[in-house]
C-alpha cells in the first residue's frame, strides 16, 4: 500500500484524476489550446490560402476554357481555310479546264486557217504550174509550128521547085500542112502535093 502512494502522488501532480482514468484523452487545457490553434490556422487558410486556390484554379479553369475557346476558334478557321482552299482549287481546275477548252477551239481555228492557207497556197501553185505549162506549151507549139513551116516550105520548095518567100503564101502552107498532121495524113508526098495545089 505504501508502494501505490507515490504513483498516485506523481499522477496528482501531473493532472489528477483526468490523466489518471483516462490517459488517451488530451488534458482540457490542451484542448483549447489546439481548439484556438485550430481556429487561427482555419482563419488564416480561409482568408489567406483559400482565396488564393481558387483564383488560381479559375484562372487555370479561364485558361482552360480560352483555350479550348481559342482551339474551337482555330478549328472553325482551319475548317473556312480548307473550304476556301477547297473553292479556290474548283475556282482554279475550272478556270484551267476553260482555258484548255479556249486553246483548243484557238488550236482548231489555227489548224483550220493554215488548212485553208495551205489550200490557197496549192491552188495558187497549182494554177501557176498551170499557167507555166501552157506557156511552155504554147511556146513549144510555136517552135514547132515555126520549125513545121521551114519544113513544109523547103519540101514544097523542092517539090514545085520555086521559091516561096512570100509570106501569106508560106503561111497558108504551113496552116495546111499543120492541119493535114493533125487529121493523121503525115504522108510527105500528100502533104507536098497539097502544098503543090496551094501554090
Amino acid at each position: 500500500m505504501t508502494g501505490a502512494a507515490p504513483v498516485l502522488a506523481v499522477s496528482g501532480e501531473d493532472g489528477g484524476f483526468w490523466a489518471d482514468a483516462y490517459p488517451i484523452i488530451p488534458h482540457p487545457a490542451e484542448i483549447i489550446v489546439g481548439l484556438v490553434a485550430f481556429a487561427i490556422l482555419y482563419w488564416i487558410v480561409r482568408s489567406k490560402v483559400a482565396p488564393a486556390f481558387e483564383r488560381v484554379l479559375a484562372e487555370r479553369q479561364d485558361a482552360i476554357e480560352g483555350g479550348m475557346s481559342r482551339a474551337e476558334e482555330a478549328q472553325a478557321e482551319a475548317q473556312r481555310a480548307l473550304e476556301e482552299y477547297r473553292a479556290q482549287l474548283a475556282a482554279s481546275r475550272a478556270e484551267a479546264a476553260s482555258q484548255r477548252e479556249a486553246a483548243r477551239q484557238e488550236g482548231a481555228v489555227i489548224v483550220a486557217q493554215m488548212r485553208e492557207q495551205a489550200q490557197a497556197e496549192a491552188q495558187r501553185i497549182t494554177a501557176a504550174a498551170r499557167q507555166q505549162i501552157e506557156a511552155d506549151r504554147q511556146q513549144a507549139f510555136n517552135e514547132l509550128r515555126t520549125q513545121v513551116g521551114r519544113m513544109a516550105t523547103d519540101l514544097a520548095e523542092r517539090i514545085v521547085g520555086e521559091s516561096l518567100q512570100d509570106d501569106e503564101r508560106q503561111r497558108r502552107v504551113v496552116d495546111r500542112f499543120l492541119a493535114d498532121l493533125e487529121q493523121g495524113r503525115t504522108d510527105g508526098a500528100g502533104a507536098g502535093a497539097t502544098a503543090a495545089r496551094e501554090v
